[in-house]
């Protein structure tokens, strides 16, 4: 018992020093790997063996290398990234930190969805009820009963007479016929040159009753509408084929509405509509989609859509708008809270609260913009939690950025000389140290592990924001410091705070 105790407190010791050389080797960069880490992909721990994944240089988490060796970018040994570290992904934050910064979760869910959406579309004549007046003789007008455009006209009302003296001759030879006892072959001959003079059939009994060619007959609206245009005055001649009156009909009308033409593919033809009145949301009428427009504005990226409203008691006349209500098929979609989406502009990123407490961001696909929430196609499944608010905090809080970036990293690369990332995590992070020295540009900093990049203790130079900046601090200070991505050194000083001299 006397002889073991001794040979205990000298393995004992052997196990201090070792652990002394090894954190001695990381404060300078160079750490001491064990004889199992230098094989690709195998490290020792304990009695079992861990397979490393990759190797990566923590202050630039996007660049993967295959193989260990020295980072091109600090003067330190890559780190590597094991299986079991990778599985448990990313960033842990207490249950206190979440309660102060208001994360707040919110389960993805799937909801009934309708195509629905609402526009707004001006009346207009409806030009399929539109009905044009003409006379096929060469006559005068010789009264006019509707006098100005835009009146109301009913079916059958007088609209004008005309006197036309080419149909005496036709009408005059009929009763000449009549009266001298002409066989009905010869009189039923002289009808049908007479209809083909278009004489009306009603001035033609006339003429016989009175026994007097008639040559003045008064022209009636074919259907009721308005005056839409008006072609004639008192006194002109008029011919065969002039439009005297064009009438519009009121029992329908159209009303086009400008469409996006991202929801352009989401309307059909037949789709029902709701039409309220703007002046008066109490009036309310029933339509159809009848027409897309086959043309898309150039400046504005829209369609005219074509909605048949009905219009039975003439309510609605032309300009007035209606706040069109198209209703489309429902369907089944995954949906969350448009708060919960951060937008990169090339990416949707919604971060997402694993089953062990972690959040991790998680690129989505989107669809249609619902209003308060929106479509996701893929990157979710129906019961995920997400943040909805507080994202954004625990990006400053927890290095999200990092993480975001990682995302994007591409496979393994060979380790050797490459370029540092194009974008870097914004965050500003804070580390202690000693004051090495002091150049026109920068300052040295032998530093402690940086924990919000997962940085091992080393000696490296930051920029100064100005020449002139923190020049009360000196060569052996103990400093506290914050820096962020930037300056001519890769990372820049924010603030270094003297914490005394280094003893």
């Amino acid at each position: 018992m006397k002889r073991a105790l001794p040979i205990a407190l000298s393995l004992l010791g052997a196990a201090v020093l070792a652990v002394g050389s090894f954190y001695a080797g990381r404060q300078t960069g160079t750490a001491t790997e064990a004889p199992m880490a230098a094989k690709p992909g195998v490290a020792a721990s304990g009695t079992a063996e861990r397979k490393v994944l990759y190797w990566h240089d923590p202050m630039v988490p996007g660049q993967r290398f295959d193989k260990p060796g020295k980072s091109p970018f600090m003067d330190m040994q890559l780190v590597p990234v094991y299986a079991d570290e990778a599985s448990d992904s990313g960033v842990k934050i207490s249950p206190t930190v979440q309660q102060n910064l208001g994360i707040r979760t919110v389960v993805v869910r799937r909801t009934d969805v309708s195509s629905s959406f609402d526009a707004v579309g001006t009346v207009q004549f409806d030009e399929r009820l539109s009905v044009a007046v003409q006379t096929r003789v060469v006559g005068y007008v010789e009264r006019l009963a509707v006098r100005a455009p835009m009146e109301r006209v009913r079916k059958g009302q007088p609209l004008a007479t005309i006197f036309a003296p080419d149909w005496l001759g036709p009408q005059n030879e009929l009763l000449a016929l009549q009266r001298a006892g002409a066989s009905e072959d010869l009189v039923a001959a002289t009808r049908e040159r007479m209809r083909a003079l278009s004489i009306p059939e009603a001035l033609i009994h006339q003429s016989e009753a009175t026994g007097t060619a008639q040559a003045r007959f008064t022209l009636s609206a074919p259907v009721s509408g308005v005056i839409a245009e008006l072609g004639v005055r008192e006194g002109v001649e008029v011919s065969p084929g002039t439009t005297l009156f064009r009438i519009a009909g009121l029992e329908k009308v159209w009303a086009v509405a400008e469409v996006p033409e991202a929801q352009a593919v989401r309307l059909a033809r037949g789709q029902k509509v709701r039409a309220v009145l703007q002046a008066d949301a109490s009036q309310a009428f029933g339509g159809e989609l009848k027409e897309i427009l086959p043309q898309v504005s150039a400046s504005t990226r829209t369609l005219q859509a074509r909605f048949e409203v009905d219009n039975a008691g003439g309510r609605l006349i032309p300009g007035m708008l209606l706040r069109l209500q198209v209703t489309g098929p429902s369907a089944s979609r995954l949906v969350v809270p448009a708060e919960a989406v951060i937008r990169t502009g090339t990416r949707a990123v919604a971060i997402v609260r694993k089953d062990n407490g972690a959040f991790e961001p998680r690129d989505i696909q989107l669809g249609a913009d619902l209003g308060d929430t929106v479509e996701v196609v893929a990157g979710l499944a129906e019961g995920d939690q997400v943040v909805a608010s507080g994202q954004f905090l625990i990006d400053s809080e927890a290095r999200l950025r990092s993480v975001l970036g990682a995302m994007t990293a591409g496979t393994a690369a060979p380790a050797g000389p490459a370029s540092a990332p194009a974008s870097m995590p914004a965050s500003v992070h804070v580390g202690d140290g000693k004051v090495e020295s002091i150049e026109a540009d920068g300052i040295t900093i032998s530093h402690g592990p940086i924990t919000s990049l997962k940085w091992p203790a080393m000696t490296m130079g930051f920029s100064k924001p100005t020449g002139k900046a923190f020049a009360d601090v000196k060569p052996g200070d103990m400093v506290r410091f914050e820096f962020r991505p930037g300056g001519s050194m890769g990372y820049e000083l924010v603030s270094v705070q003297r914490l005394g001299v280094a003893k």
